[in-house]
């Protein structure tokens, strides 16, 4: 009787347990800082879309997701993992239903055919369908336990949930997404025991694919072209890359200052949401643009510390998968807009245009949240059947 009163003390003190705070307020701070880089970068092509009106069309729709963001983080973070756990599976199927959807009804927007919308509510099935992908390979990293080493579990069982999503994608010609997700999942599938030996040869047939993808979409061959050699049209496929390298450089050291950038009047195209960062270089400098990177660094250090500290299998996969996405976003973003990658059509987490994959990504960050309030427990012993 006292060793069962005993637990439910316990249980009655973690279940208040306060989430990680330097957790929240790295967050915190890369959405403050990239809102207002956001309204720095967006100025300009707000004027000239609203016939010079107003200068904040873009942080208007920005700020209100982020608004919709913060309140899904705190929902979010009040959620026990095993409801997740129990949701993974429900989820996987509408987010399958959702991009499939897009072939039918998508809206077009900027040339690519990727966006739904429902009850006047636009947004991208994409971001929804990364966070189910992660969902169902926590679950299946916790079900399969040391079966992940075969590959039948290893290989076989999360190759075919990774490619319930990946072929509504590829329909789309998604190519972004689908090279964010599959970086994602190869992650995932090491934690959860995946051998290497089968990763490594994933790798070799997904850069396969991704050559003959881009050898039979024009588009896509033109940006490869474009990154190897920007200077031999820059006129058309290289103007966007040697526009942002231009922000960079004229930058220096500490920046031309908060709102001053030159690129951003209209001569660096998207500049307020994939290439962002070419304006933070340009207006804070080598000095503030590196500050930020160390505060993306931070913060996924800290999300990474929390997945070692969550109380069970599945909270540990599933906040690893979680700062793995940001993680990888955020190092694919930088690359392309320093020229080191080909254009992927990736945007900054927090700092880029965009509702969806703003409110999807704070809402991520509050399931971090409530691993972190485990994270003084002892991990449990779970045991595999």
């Amino acid at each position: 009787m006292a060793l069962h009163d005993l637990r439910a003390k316990e249980d009655r003190r973690f279940h208040g347990e306060g989430v990680d705070y330097p957790f929240l307020i790295l967050i915190l701070l890369l959405l403050g800082v990239g809102l207002a880089m956001l309204y720095s970068a967006s100025s300009a092509q707000s004027m000239y879309d609203t016939g010079y009106e107003i200068s904040t069309k873009y942080l208007q729709k920005q700020a209100i997701c982020a608004v919709i963001g913060l309140i899904a983080m705190y929902f979010f973070s009040r959620i026990p993992a095993d409801v997740w756990y129990h949701l993974a599976w429900p989820l996987y199927g509408v987010s399958i239903v959702l991009l499939l959807s897009v072939l039918v009804i998508g809206q077009e927007v900027n040339g690519a055919k990727r966006w739904i919308n429902i009850a006047g509510i636009q947004f991208q099935p994409s971001e929804i369908a990364k966070f189910t992908m992660i969902l169902v390979f926590a679950r299946l990293t916790k079900e399969y336990g040391p079966d992940a080493r075969k590959f039948r579990y290893g290989v076989l069982g999360f190759g075919m949930a990774l490619m319930g999503i990946l072929a509504p994608l590829a329909l789309e010609k998604h190519l972004s997404a689908i090279m964010l997700m599959g970086m994602v999942a190869v992650v995932m599938m090491f934690v959860a025991g995946t051998s290497p030996k089968w990763l490594l040869a994933g790798a070799g047939a997904a850069a396969l694919f991704v050559l003959v993808y881009i050898t039979f979409m024009g588009y896509a061959g033109d940006r490869v072209t474009a990154w190897l050699d920007p200077n031999s049209d820059p006129g058309d496929t290289g103007y966007q890359i040697l526009q942002s390298l231009y922000a960079i450089g004229s930058g220096g050291l500490f920046g031309l200052g908060l709102g001053k950038s030159r690129q951003k009047y209209l001569y660096l195209p998207f500049q307020y949401n994939d290439y962002i960062f070419a304006i933070v270089c340009e207006e804070l400098g080598l000095v503030g643009a590196s500050l930020i990177v160390l505060l993306f660094g931070l913060t996924i250090l800290r999300g990474y510390w929390i997945a070692l500290h969550a109380s069970t299998r599945f909270s540990t996969v599933l906040a690893a998968g979680l700062t793995t996405l940001i993680a990888v976003q955020t190092i694919l973003n930088l690359c392309v807009v320093t020229n080191l990658l080909p254009s992927t059509g990736i945007a900054l987490p927090f700092f880029s245009y965009g509702g969806t994959a703003l409110a999807v990504n704070l809402g991520e960050m509050g399931v971090i949240l409530n691993i972190s309030r485990e994270r003084n427990r002892v991990k449990k012993q779970e045991v595999f059947s």
